[in-house]
C-alpha cells in the first residue's frame, strides 16, 4: 500500500504538472521558453551550424508527452461527426453495436450524453469553453474527469474540440463516529436530485435546441420541397419539350430517310441513263485521275472497272487525241468548255470537255464526252448536196417562170383584148353574157399564172414592199367591183362596207391579199352572203372578210396556210384553184408585216382579217383618189412585135379617140417618132433585136422632149423589171391588162406629163468610153450623154479599145459585161494589171448578184443592169467622172457606203452575206435556225438602211464600204 500511495501520488503530480502545461501554453512554468532555448544554446556551442539531430529530439518530445501525457481529445463538426481523435478514448466513449458510425453523441455513455451534447450546444452557440466535470464513485481514492468543450473555427466551418480530462478526487476525511443513515441518503438524494436538475435544464436546453433545429430543417425541407416541386415542374415542361423534340426529330429521321432513297433513285436514274446512252463520258478529278466512265467509253479506250483513280496519261486512246490532257488542263484552268472533232477509225467523234462543277460552283474536276457524229456528218454531207441541188433547181425554176411568164401572158393578153372590144360590139343579153364568161376565164387564168409567179418570187424573196399612204376605199371598190360577177353567178350576197380611212402598206401587194381572201369566201360559200369591212383598233385598222360558208374545222386552222392545201379538195380540181391563195396571204402578211388572223367554226362560216397600220391622209394620197377626167384626143406611137396584140391594142385606142402611129420593132418606131412627135409612148417591154421597150423609151425621150409619157406592157412582173421600169420614169402594165385599164392610164399620163429626169454633165470633166459589141446600145448611149453635153468615145469590142486607149487619158469607162472575145471583166483585169486606174462602170443585161460582185472585185466602181435608165445612166457616168477628176471623191463614197453598213446589226450582216452569196429567204432560213419572216424583216431592214434599190446596188455598197 505505501508504494501504491507513493506511484499515485507521483502520477498525481505528474498530471497536474501536465494540466497546467495545457492550461498555460503561453509560457505556462516557463517550461516552452526553456524548451526552446536548449536548442538555440547549442546551435550557439556548435558554432552556429542547424543541429537536425535537436529538431529531430523535439519532434520525439512532442510525440511522448501526447502519447503518454496529453489528454484523450475528439475534434467534431457542427453535425457532430467525428474528424479526429487523439489519445486513449476507450474509458470514455464505446463503439455502438451495429451499423459503423461516426456520430460522437452515440459514442458516449447514455448516463452522459445528454449532459455532453448541452455542454457542446452552449460551446457552439455562446462561442466560450464549456467544462463538465464528472466525478468518480466508490473506493478510497477515487479518480473522476472534465469534458472540455472548445469552440474552433478552421477554414470557414464552425468546429468543437472535446477533450476528456482526468483528476483525482480528494481523499475524504473518515467520520470518527458513525453519521445516521437518514441524513446520509437525504444527501445523496439531494445530490442526485441536484444532478437530476442539471441534466434536465440541459435535457431542457437540448429539446429547445433540438426544436429550433427542427423547425429550420422544416423550413429547409420545406424550402426543399418547394424547390422539387418547382423542378418537378420543370422536369414535366422538359419532358414534354424532349418528347416534342422526339417527335420532331422522327419526322425528320422519316424526311431524311425519304430524302436518301429519292437520292438514291435519282443516283441509280442518271446512273442507268448514263449506262443507256450510247455518249462515252469520262468524269476526271482536279489531278486528271478518272473518277468514273460509261460503258461505252470503252469504245474509244482500253479502260476496266479497276482503271478508277489512274491517270488520264496511262489510257491508251483508239482516237489519235493528243490534245486531250491539254484541253483537261486548260478548262481546269479556265473553267471554260472545249469542242473538238476526232477522226478514229471506225468514224467521226466530237469532244466535249467542260468543267465539273459542284453544288457550290467551285470546279472539282472535269466531263469529257464522246459522241459519234459520223452519220451526222454524212447526213450534213447529203443535206449540203441535196440544198445545192435544190438551190440549182430554185434557180432554174425561176429562170423558167420568168421565161414562161412572157410567153403566158401573150395570149392572154390577146384574149384580154379581144374580149374588150367585143364587150363594145357585142349588143344583147346573150352575147354580153358570153363575153362575160370570157373574161371570167381570162381573170381565172390571169390569176393562176400571177399567183404562180408571186409564190415563186416570195420564196426566191425578190419581192420587195414599196409602202405608201393611200386612201382605203377606191381599193374595196374596185374589189367589189370585180367581185360582184361572180357572187352574182352564184347566187350569193357580197356586201363591201366603205371607208374612208388611210392606210400606209403597199397597195399592190394589200389589194392581192384582199382578193385572196374574197375569192377564198366566195368559192367556199354555197349560199348566203359575204360581208367585206373594216374595224379600227386604236391605230390600226383591221381589214375583215366573213362568210357564211363551210367554215373550217379546229384542227385544220393552222393547215390551211400551208402550200397546195385544200379542203375537201383530194382530188385537186383545177376550177377550185391550186391551193396557194391563202399560203401567198400569209407570206405577203409577213412580208408587210400585217398580222393574219382566222376565226371559223365547222358549218358556220369563217372570218379572217388583216391588221393595217392607218396613216394621216397626205396631199398626194388625197389627189389619187380624185377621179381623173378624160383626156381629149391624142398622137399615141404603139410599139409591139406581136401582130394580133398590135392590132387589137390599136382598135381600142381608135375606138378611144386616139391617133396611132404603129411600129413592129424599136426601128420602125424611131422612124415613125422622127416622122411626127407622138404625145405618149405605149410599148411593149421585150421587142425583137435584144432592145426593149425602155432602151426605145430613152432614145425617144433623147431625140425629142425629156417628157413624153412612156407606158411598158410587160409579162415579167419579176421584181427587178418593176424596178428598172420605175428607175425609167415609165409606167408599167403587166400583161394581161384590159382596154380599159390602159385607156385611163393613158388619160392619167397625157393629163400630167412628169417632167425629165436627165441630168447634165460636165463636158470638161473627162471622156466617157462606151464598149459594147450592140451598136444600138452604143449609139443610144452616145446620144443620151452628148444630149447632156458630154464627151463620148465608143468601141465594138474590148480589143479595139485596148488598142487606141493611150494611157493617163482621163474620163471614165462605160463596159459591158458580156461581149465576144475578151469580155468587160477580162477588159477590167487587163486594165487593173496594167497600173490603169480608169472609173469603170459595169452594164449587163442578167440581174446577176454574183456577176456584180466579180465586177466589184475586179476593180469596177458602179454596176447596173440592162435595160438602164437614162437618169441611172447618167447618174453612174457622173459618178465615175467625178471620181476621175477628184481623186479623194473615190475614199469619201467609200466612206459613205461603210457608214451606211455600220448600221446594220450582226445578224444583218450574216444574212446580207447569204444573200449576196445567192442564197434564197427559205434557205438562209434554215441555215440560221430562224423563220423565213424573220429574214425577210431583216433583208427590208438592210435595204433601208443602206439605201439600196436592188441587190446589185446592195453588192456595190458591201464591196465599197
Amino acid at each position: 500500500p505505501g508504494e501504491v500511495d507513493g506511484r499515485f501520488e507521483l502520477v498525481s503530480k505528474a498530471a497536474c504538472l501536465y494540466r497546467h502545461v495545457g492550461r498555460h501554453r503561453s509560457g505556462g512554468f516557463g517550461l516552452q521558453g526553456t524548451a526552446g532555448d536548449v536548442p538555440r544554446a547549442a546551435a550557439r556551442a556548435s558554432g552556429g551550424a542547424l543541429p537536425t539531430r535537436q529538431a529531430g529530439f523535439a519532434d520525439l518530445c512532442r510525440k511522448l508527452v501526447l502519447e503518454h501525457y496529453a489528454p484523450a481529445a475528439v475534434l467534431i463538426d457542427a453535425r457532430n461527426a467525428v474528424l479526429f481523435t487523439l489519445g486513449p478514448l476507450d474509458r470514455f466513449l464505446t463503439v455502438p453495436v451495429g451499423q459503423p458510425t461516426a456520430d460522437f453523441a452515440a459514442m458516449i455513455a447514455p448516463a452522459l450524453r445528454t449532459k455532453v451534447r448541452a455542454a457542446i450546444a452552449r460551446a457552439s452557440s455562446e462561442k466560450v469553453t464549456t467544462e463538465l466535470v464528472v466525478a468518480a464513485r466508490g473506493g478510497a481514492r477515487r479518480q473522476g474527469f472534465t469534458v472540455v468543450v472548445r469552440p474552433v473555427s478552421a477554414t470557414g466551418e464552425p468546429l468543437a474540440l472535446v477533450c476528456f480530462v482526468e483528476h483525482e478526487a480528494a481523499e475524504e476525511p473518515r467520520p470518527s463516529l458513525p453519521a445516521p443513515p437518514e441524513s446520509a441518503r437525504v444527501a445523496e438524494l439531494e445530490h442526485d436530485l441536484e444532478a437530476t436538475r442539471v441534466e434536465l435544464r440541459a435535457a431542457i436546453d437540448d429539446l429547445e435546441h433540438a426544436a429550433e433545429e427542427q423547425k429550420s430543417v422544416n423550413e429547409e425541407a420545406l424550402s426543399v420541397n418547394e424547390e422539387h416541386q418547382s423542378t418537378n415542374e420543370e422536369l414535366l415542361t422538359s419532358k414534354e419539350e424532349l418528347q416534342s423534340l422526339n417527335e420532331e426529330l422522327t419526322a425528320l429521321n422519316g424526311q431524311l430517310e425519304e430524302t436518301l432513297l429519292a437520292q438514291r433513285t435519282t443516283a441509280n436514274d442518271l446512273q442507268n441513263v448514263l449506262y443507256s446512252t450510247d455518249v462515252a463520258t469520262l468524269f476526271l478529278d482536279r489531278e486528271l485521275s478518272i473518277r468514273f466512265f460509261t460503258p461505252a467509253t470503252k469504245a474509244l479506250f482500253h479502260v476496266i472497272a479497276g482503271d478508277i483513280g489512274r491517270p488520264l496519261a496511262d489510257l491508251h486512246s483508239f482516237a489519235g487525241d493528243a490534245a486531250l490532257a491539254d484541253d483537261a488542263r486548260a478548262v481546269l484552268a479556265g473553267h471554260a468548255a472545249i469542242e473538238r472533232e476526232v477522226i478514229t477509225a471506225t468514224g467521226h467523234w466530237c469532244r466535249n470537255v467542260l468543267p465539273y462543277r459542284t453544288q457550290s460552283d467551285s470546279v472539282a474536276g472535269v466531263v469529257i464526252t464522246f459522241t459519234d457524229i459520223t452519220e451526222r456528218k454524212r447526213i450534213a454531207a447529203e443535206l449540203d448536196t441535196a440544198r445545192r441541188d435544190a438551190d440549182l433547181a430554185n434557180t432554174a425554176k425561176s429562170r423558167f417562170l420568168a421565161a414562161a411568164s412572157h410567153d403566158l401572158r401573150q395570149p392572154l393578153q390577146t384574149l384580154a383584148l379581144v374580149q374588150g372590144l367585143l364587150a363594145n360590139l357585142v349588143h344583147g343579153e346573150r352575147g354580153q353574157r358570153l363575153v362575160a364568161r370570157i373574161d371570167e376565164t381570162v381573170g381565172a387564168m390571169t390569176g393562176m399564172l400571177n399567183t404562180l409567179l408571186d409564190i415563186n418570187q416570195i420564196e426566191a424573196g425578190s419581192l420587195r414592199p414599196e409602202v405608201a399612204t393611200f386612201a382605203l376605199g377606191p381599193l374595196l371598190d374596185r374589189l367589189r367591183d370585180e367581185f360582184a360577177y361572180h357572187a352574182e353567178a352564184k347566187g350569193l350576197e357580197l356586201h363591201v362596207v366603205g371607208c374612208g380611212r388611210f392606210v400606209a402598206s403597199d397597195p399592190r401587194l394589200l389589194e392581192q391579199m384582199l382578193r385572196n381572201l374574197i375569192s377564198n369566201a366566195l368559192k367556199y360559200t354555197t349560199m348566203g352572203k359575204v360581208l367585206v369591212g373594216c374595224r379600227r383598233h386604236g391605230t390600226a385598222l383591221t381589214i375583215e372578210v366573213l362568210d357564211t360558208g363551210v367554215g373550217i374545222a379546229e384542227v385544220e386552222l393552222k393547215a390551211i396556210f400551208a402550200e397546195y392545201h385544200q379542203i375537201g379538195n383530194a382530188a385537186r380540181e383545177r376550177s377550185r384553184g391550186l391551193g396557194l391563195g391563202l399560203a401567198i396571204v400569209q407570206r405577203l402578211g409577213d412580208l408587210l408585216g400585217h398580222p393574219i388572223q382566222v376565226r371559223s367554226r365547222a358549218g358556220h362560216g369563217s372570218r379572217f382579217w388583216v391588221e393595217v397600220p392607218t396613216a394621216a391622209a397626205t396631199a398626194a394620197a388625197a389627189a389619187a383618189t380624185v377621179s381623173t377626167p378624160a383626156a381629149g384626143r391624142a398622137s399615141i406611137l404603139l410599139v409591139e412585135d406581136d401582130p394580133e396584140i398590135r392590132d387589137l391594142l390599136d382598135m381600142a385606142l381608135q375606138a378611144a379617140g386616139h391617133d396611132t402611129m404603129i411600129a413592129g420593132d424599136a426601128a420602125a418606131a424611131l422612124a415613125e417618132q422622127g416622122a411626127i412627135r407622138p404625145d405618149l409612148v405605149l410599148t411593149d417591154y421585150n421587142l425583137p433585136g435584144g432592145a426593149n421597150g425602155l432602151d426605145l423609151a430613152a432614145r425617144i425621150r433623147a431625140v425629142g422632149s425629156a417628157t413624153t409619157p412612156v407606158v411598158v406592157l410587160t409579162g415579167d412582173i419579176s421584181d427587178a423589171t418593176v424596178r428598172d421600169i420605175a428607175r425609167a420614169g415609165c409606167v408599167q402594165l403587166s400583161k394581161p391588162v384590159k382596154p380599159a385599164e390602159i385607156l385611163a392610164t393613158i388619160a392619167v399620163l397625157l393629163l400630167e406629163r412628169p417632167g425629165s429626169q436627165a441630168t447634165s454633165g460636165d463636158a470638161s470633166a473627162g471622156t466617157v468610153f462606151v464598149v459594147d459589141d450592140d451598136k444600138g446600145v452604143r449609139d443610144t448611149i452616145r446620144e443620151l450623154l452628148e444630149h447632156g453635153g458630154r464627151s463620148v468615145e465608143t468601141f465594138a469590142s474590148g480589143e479595139g479599145f485596148l488598142g487606141r486607149y493611150t494611157s493617163g487619158l482621163g474620163g471614165c469607162l462605160l463596159l459591158d459585161a458580156y461581149m465576144p472575145g475578151l469580155s468587160g471583166l477580162d477588159l477590167l483585169r487587163r486594165l487593173r494589171r496594167d497600173g490603169q486606174r480608169l472609173p469603170t462602170v459595169m452594164m449587163t443585161g442578167h440581174s446577176d448578184v454574183a456577176m456584180a460582185v466579180e465586177a466589184m472585185k475586179a476593180g469596177a466602181l458602179d454596176f447596173l443592169e440592162k435595160p438602164v435608165g437614162a437618169a441611172d445612166l447618167a447618174t453612174a457616168v457622173d459618178r465615175a467622172l467625178h471620181v476621175d477628176h477628184d481623186g479623194t471623191a473615190m475614199a469619201q463614197w467609200r466612206a459613205g457606203a461603210a457608214a451606211h453598213v455600220a448600221q446594220l446589226t450582226a445578224r444583218q450582216h450574216q444574212i446580207m452575206d447569204l444573200v449576196l452569196a445567192g442564197h434564197p429567204s427559205k434557205n438562209i432560213a434554215a441555215d440560221l435556225g430562224i423563220s423565213q419572216r424573220t429574214v425577210e424583216n431583216h433583208r427590208a431592214a438592210i435595204m433601208t438602211k443602206t439605201q439600196a434599190k436592188s441587190l446589185p446596188a446592195l453588192a456595190r455598197l458591201a464591196l465599197a464600204a
